[in-house]
């Protein structure tokens, strides 16, 4: 528990603590995040993320000291009820990302983007001012940057005090990125969206209702993005291991 927040309750997958909260008490418990300004690491995870985790010490180290992981992926949900410790629902990324926005329009909150290319992240600004226009976009930047550039990007974050970040950068930098550097960024609430400025900006559309219903968004990304073939290797080899390891799936600490 941290001081101040009520604790959050979470089931292991590998190693890896998955809330069990749903959307709304999700939003409550990030909203409580903001007003008392108690930084925040979101994660908003699937069975990719877990898969890397597995394989990349530094990935797996910065999903585990996340302050909150949310089961973004079906995958997860299901692995959570396989090992009988089911969360409340799916989170999705994108949705808590507006969920966020429509809370911060009651309180005029600040926020930040960070990532993806700069027409993406430009017309994701202004799509935001649009769609919640008592927020205020503090800043922006696109995710071309080095190492040697951190911690320029830090000190501009800083220096716009936003009450939420939101970071589009690729899979493997995304989240270590955060874990390295949430402390001198001093945000409440930190969260990595992947691909999500990309569909606010209109480049690429979400799955159509019926996909979201029935669980197959990824599907449809794969339809859509058949470049994407080798990276969803990773969701059938997540259930075959998860079926093999069973019990073993909520105690499983990956060597390094």
């Amino acid at each position: 528990m941290r001081a101040g927040l009520p604790a959050v309750p979470t089931v292991s997958i590998y190693g890896i603590p998955f809330s069990k909260l749903n959307m709304a008490d999700t939003v409550k418990y990030l909203t409580a995040c903001v007003e008392q300004r108690v930084p925040t690491h979101v994660v908003t995870g699937n069975p990719i993320m877990v898969m890397a985790a597995l394989e990349s010490p530094r990935f797996d180290q910065a999903m585990r000291e996340a302050e909150l992981v949310v089961p973004d992926g079906t995958g997860v949900v299901w692995a959570a009820s396989k090992v009988g410790q089911p969360v409340a629902e799916r989170v999705a990324g994108y949705d808590l990302m507006h969920e966020l926005l429509r809370v911060g329009e009651q309180y005029n909150w600040k926020v930040y983007l960070l990532g993806t290319s700069q027409q993406v992240i430009e017309e994701t600004a202004r799509k935001i001012t649009e769609l919640y226009p008592r927020i205020t976009i503090a800043g922006f930047r696109n995710g071309f940057f080095g190492a040697e550039q951190d911690a320029e990007v830090v000190a501009q974050i800083r220096a716009a005090k936003p009450d939420l970040l939101f970071v589009a950068r690729s899979v493997d930098t995304q989240e270590p990125w955060i874990s390295q550097h949430k402390a001198a960024l001093a945000v409440p609430v930190i969260m990595g969206v992947g691909g999500s400025f990309d569909v606010v900006a209109g480049v690429v559309k979400r799955a159509p209702v019926l996909f979201q219903r029935l669980r197959l968004e990824w599907f449809y990304r794969l339809l859509k993005q058949p470049t994407r073939f080798k990276r969803m290797l990773a969701l059938p080899k997540f259930v075959v291991k998860v079926l093999r390891d069973k019990e073993n799936v909520t105690k499983h600490r990956p060597t390094t």
